[in-house]
């Protein structure tokens, strides 16, 4: 769609499969929350805005810029002490707020951590000892952190009994009837990029690049890859116990790896609850010509008892990667276990349909169709991705047939390029952040774009349709894990990997966010202003 097309609402919601609001669609900060003027229909179908949306235009500067209407203050960054005994992990990602006692202001963050920086934390210096390994194992994993708004402004609750880390030195058992790799649990979680929540409020942290800890193998060979990080030289833990979707209780900190949804570099989990109680988690793998999948489970409330599905687009068909189903998995893995460990080797043999490394997936509350960003797949000559739509047949998330098709795409038109990590506010319009590499930001042919950014796609109103600039990152960085607060005034957001591309502690390419020559550090940050509250037709 041309970015420079007006819509009005009729022609805009059509184009997009009109379809009844659904409260079980909502996300999860307005449906969690019992105050029922946060899901007030009208609102969220029929809110306009105040006319056009300000907007910026691209930049280089190593500032964080925010359109007219918009302002930021930095809530936590890296080694923030979050307790005693606890500071805050690096690259955060994936976030998201669970309200505490139903309040809009007070509540426990979720972040990310995902991967490393040796020159930041090691000071470039990699000596590969077992503190070493430790420290890069700390650092990673994700945070939950207690936070509060006080006299309009977001802080930490220091000490809090919330504030914990689930990092790389965990022990998290496997929520399985047979061990994996001789074993009923794994040390540590890490890679995590982006995730999802639950409809019973637990979150889901997902292991993306978990290859770089401790390698990978294939299911026919045991030769082990080397990895980037190196733990494997200090620590005996085999590729096969990472790569799953990590349920987490915000409350307890309990945490289990959730075997049925399969092992691969999850980007996203993405949860639909069914009427009769059962779920739909929707996840991507992301990689260049990689796959979709689908777990639709069997039994109420359960991430294990299911069958995991991947999509063939050619056919608009979710295929079961099941051993039973399939003559070619009998031949080529000993159980269903086995196949999905090596779920990615599974759904190429059974017909999956190759994508442009699939990333995070949301589900449109006003039609409840399911968007799928597809950053870009550099190897077959898309640099600038797209974002696709899938409408399930009948409009149920359990059903096996699907229709396709190209929702919106990157390049110059459009203004954007690598679209990551998406979010829908409470009036249905389309939040998405950008993820263009460090080392390709003002190259070419990345020139146009600039920085990474953060970008709308109004459902209503003037600029009905169009892909609008928002912010703009500093140096290196792209913004991550966009969530609302339960009352949509706040929007928090990660600012991951700034000053990615400096060559050494006297060469830095970004000082955000404490400048003055300091090193930079991965953050997290409250977005508020009159321009989100009036983009939502809030007060």
């Amino acid at each position: 769609m041309s970015s420079q097309k007006k819509l009005d609402r009729r022609n805009f919601i059509e184009i997009f499969a009109k379809g009844s609001i659904s409260f079980a669609l909502l996300p999860y900060y307005v449906s969690s929350c019992k105050d029922n003027s946060l899901i007030d229909v009208n609102k969220l179908i029929q809110a306009k805005g105040n006319g056009k949306i300000n907007k910026i235009e691209p930049s280089l500067l190593d500032k964080l810029i925010l359109a007219k209407g918009l302002e930021y203050e930095t809530l936590i960054k890296w080694e923030d002490p979050i307790s005693d005994k606890d500071y805050f992990g690096f690259n955060n990602d994936f976030l998201c707020f669970i309200p505490l006692k139903n309040k809009t202001d007070e509540g426990i963050l979720w972040v990310n951590h995902e991967y490393l920086n040796d020159l930041f934390l090691h000071g470039g210096v990699v000596s590969k000892t077992l503190l070493h390994s430790k420290k890069d194992l700390y650092n990673v994993g994700g945070s939950l952190v207690h936070i509060k708004q006080i006299d309009n402004h977001w802080e930490i609750v220091f000490n809090s009994q919330y504030n914990k880390r689930i990092s790389g030195l965990t022990t998290i058992p496997f929520n399985w009837d047979y061990k994996i790799e001789g074993a009923n649990q794994a040390m540590g979680t890490l890679g995590n990029c982006a995730g999802g929540i639950t409809p019973w409020g637990t979150i889901l942290t997902c292991e993306e690049n978990y290859s770089s800890f401790y390698g990978e193998r294939t299911s026919a060979s045991r030769q082990i890859t080397p990895s980037t990080y190196k733990c494997e030289l200090n620590f005996n833990n085999p590729p096969e116990h990472y790569g799953w979707v990590v349920e987490i209780d915000p409350f307890s900190g309990h945490a289990q790896k959730q075997v049925s949804l399969g092992r691969c570099a999850h980007e996203c989990a993405t949860v639909k609850e069914l009427k009769d109680k059962r779920v739909v988690v929707y996840t991507g793998d992301d990689g260049n010509n990689e796959h979709l999948y689908k777990f639709i489970s069997s039994k109420k409330k359960s991430l294990k008892h299911g069958t995991l599905y991947v999509a063939n687009l050619s056919r608009g068909e979710w295929i079961p990667v099941d051993i039973n189903k399939h003559e070619v998995l009998k031949n080529n893995f000993k159980s269903q276990t086995e196949v999905l460990i090596y779920l990615r080797e599974a759904a190429k043999m059974i017909g999956a349909t190759e994508l442009d490394r699939p990333e995070d997936i949301e589900i449109d509350p006003i039609t409840g169709n399911v968007l799928i960003a597809l950053t870009n797949n550099t190897t077959k000559g898309n640099y600038f991705g797209s974002i696709l739509k899938i409408e399930e047949e009948g409009g149920k998330h359990d059903s096996l047939k699907f229709k396709s098709q190209t929702y919106l795409s990157g390049g110059e038109e459009n203004g954007f390029a690598a679209p990551d990590n998406m979010i829908f506010d409470r009036t249905g319009n389309l939040w998405f952040t950008s993820d263009i590499s460090g080392s390709s930001i003002n190259k070419y042919p990345y020139e146009k774009f600039k920085n990474n950014g953060l970008f709308i796609v109004p459902r209503n109103g003037e600029d009905a349709g169009k892909v609008i600039q928002l912010a703009s990152a500093p140096k290196d960085a792209e913004f991550t894990g966009p969530w609302f607060s339960p009352d949509g005034k706040t929007l928090f957001l990660s600012v991951q990997h700034p000053g990615e591309t400096s060559l050494s502690l006297k060469e830095l390419s970004s000082n955000w966010p404490d400048g003055n020559g300091k090193i930079p550090r991965p953050s997290v940050i409250a977005i508020k202003g009159e321009l989100l509250n009036s983009i939502q037709g809030l007060n």
